[in-house]
């Protein structure tokens, strides 16, 4: 099987999900009405409710979505061979992951911005709004330590990522003022200001990270795991349009970029695939994955074909900035297949490697002894990156070596495959970043709406005092997780946990098509998928309790197992609550009027 395959396949399935499935959904199940006025609108305050230009409001979505999911996710599945996380990725983004963003930005847009747990208590129910809201922060701080912790390992002890992520915030800020005071509405002129300055980055990080000006931006890993958080902290409290939104949109040009670029080395150079279709680790017993191909290959890719915490972007930071509804197709639906694009890829960058090559970057050294395979051109790609390979688990690493192999493989571009190493190191920890910084200001969104309860003053972006304080507590909690943890207990976690939020969701999503659609049918769009990734979380939850946390006996084995069992229950209880619903509106005849009366 050719790169090249896989490639044209995905395209021409999304290409035809996003004409026709999701034009059924916006004509049919949601009808977007341009003439309403969006949040943005209506409750501007210059802090969170803010309208922004499509293109801008895109890449930030894209930037803040598009986390280490479908970046490591497939390169570590790729343990099971490359079809079935080339199949689960093809059908749990149509039918699940674009689904779910679309519909849950529409029904936030449609009530003034909720947040997910406002949403949920509002379609489903005061316990099951309670609930989610919990949920929702156990499942965001396990998620955001996730992700920061593969920012972390791809960071750490590379100063031109560091130097070129540093560069983005001052970029962010230079393109704020310059579009929103400066010259207000010049965003073409804004745009290739801020990219002048992170592409300066990019060039001159490089040779700087051999000067010895380098030895400042060489950080490790403790450090990192503080200067993150503290980060994401201070880009919680400042307003929006100031930091958070445009240094997203920049960093869109470079994910994008590079994922095109890629995409121009397979369609150039069309290398066979390696990996077998399916590999004797289906059944168990991976050295990468401890278990079976189902549930473990949905648990392992998470973003890169559905995931939960799209849902917090899309209740989040997005339908506050949204200026008509007729972007929400575009924003929502569209922004989730061009993720899943980018899992293709990073799924072909891993699978060009030769299995000995791919499992021994992807293992440790004395796991890969037992597994009686060999390398054949580790050795090569180790001298040619200059660096060592071997053991480098959690999967940037292979990622990175996968995409040099390809990139360098251009005509004219042999000699540059430590270039490309150590772009696509960097590339990797700025796709990450941008899903940090937003996840943490939602996270602030919903504790603030649960600190209400206690202090009613701390609601809202106009008390700094509720602002600072949960910004800060949120960020000592998920970076705790990422000093003290590491991929092998973290990723399996974040995995169940992103899938379960998605569970959520869906179900809220339900809901709220099941009341405001023509037809009771409908609901099944979402209903369905709901179905399956409960069953899917439950099952890979259960099982890392069981086979991967308490065998350990460690305080960090029993902490996880503690946060996943206690995960599970709160989302058998918002399912339960569902089905309740579900069943009372069903005799009823309620909940059926059309969704222009929402």
């Amino acid at each position: 099987m050719h790169a090249l395959t896989l490639l044209t396949v995905s395209l021409l399935v999304f290409a035809l999900a996003y004409r026709f499935y999701a034009k059924f959904i916006i004509t049919k199940v949601l009808v977007f009405d341009d003439k309403r006025p969006t949040p943005a609108h209506t409750l501007r305050d210059g802090q969170d409710y803010h309208p922004t230009n499509k293109y801008v409001l895109f890449g930030h979505h894209f930037a803040a979505i598009s986390g280490a999911g479908p970046l490591v996710g497939p390169v570590l599945a790729a343990q099971f061979g490359f079809l079935p996380g080339f199949l689960w990725i093809l059908i749990g983004a149509v039918l699940g992951g674009a689904v779910h963003d679309m519909v849950i930005l529409f029904a936030s847009v449609r009530t003034k911005g909720l947040s997910l747990t406002r949403l949920a208590r509002k379609s489903i129910g005061p316990t099951a709004g309670l609930v989610t809201g919990i949920a929702i922060l156990f499942i965001i701080i396990t998620a955001l330590a996730g992700l920061a912790l593969v920012v972390v390992n791809a960071l750490n002890e590379s100063a031109w990522a560091t130097f070129t992520i540093v560069m983005t915030i001052p970029a962010a800020f230079l393109v704020a003022l310059y579009m929103y005071k400066l010259r207000p509405g010049k965003i073409i002129e804004a745009s290739l200001l801020g990219m002048v300055v992170v592409m300066a980055g990019v060039v001159f990080g490089e040779p700087l990270s051999r000067s010895g000006f380098g030895q400042y931006f060489l950080l490790s890993k403790p450090a990192l795991s503080v200067a993150l958080p503290v980060y994401g902290c201070i880009a919680s409290i400042l307003p929006v349009w100031l930091l958070l939104c445009p240094r997203d949109y920049l960093s869109s040009y470079m994910k994008i970029g590079t994922i095109g670029l890629l995409a121009v080395g397979i369609v150039i150079v069309n290398p066979q695939l390696k990996m077998p279709a399916v590999t004797s680790f289906i059944h168990g017993g991976g050295p990468i994955i401890p278990g079976k191909v189902w549930p473990f290959v949905c648990i392992t890719i998470a973003c890169g074909a559905i995931s939960g915490f799209h849902s917090l972007i899309s209740s989040g930071t997005t339908p506050k900035m949204i200026s008509r509804e007729s972007e929400i197709r575009m924003i929502g639906f569209g922004a989730m297949l061009v993720e899943a694009v980018v899992s293709i890829m990073a799924l072909i960058a891993a699978t060009v490697l030769l299995p000995g090559d791919y499992f021994a970057i992807n293992v440790p050294v004395e796991v890969f002894h037992k597994l009686g395979l060999s390398t054949v051109h580790l050795a090569e790609i180790e001298k040619m990156t200059g660096e060592a390979l071997a053991g480098r688990t959690g999967g940037a690493v292979s990622l990175a070596a996968g995409m040099s192999v390809i990139l360098s493989s251009i005509p004219g571009m042999k000699h540059l495959m430590g270039y490309w190493y150590h772009f696509a190191i960097m590339f990797e920890a700025l796709f990450i970043l941008t899903t940090v910084d937003t996840g943490t200001r939602v996270a602030r969104y919903i504790l603030q709406e649960l600190a209400k309860l206690a202090r009613p003053r701390w609601q809202g972006a106009s008390s700094l005092p509720g602002v600072i304080t949960t910004s800060i507590l949120i960020s000592f909690l998920w970076g705790y997780l990422v000093y003290n943890g590491d991929i092998s207990t973290i990723w399996p976690m974040f995995g169940v946990a992103n899938q379960l939020l998605a569970t959520l969701a869906l179900l809220v999503g339900t809901m709220y098509i099941l009341k405001h659609s023509k037809r009771w049918s409908y609901g099944l769009i979402t209903f369905l998928p709901a179905l399956f990734m409960f069953a899917t979380t439950v099952v890979a939850g259960i099982l890392n309790i069981t086979g991967n946390y308490l065998p350990k006996h460690t305080f960090q084995g029993n902490l996880n197992a503690a946060l996943s069992g206690i995960m599970i229950i709160l989302v058998v209880i918002v399912f339960l609550e569902t089905l309740k619903k579900m069943y009372r509106l069903r005799i009823t005849g309620l909940g059926v009027p059309k969704i222009k009366a929402a």
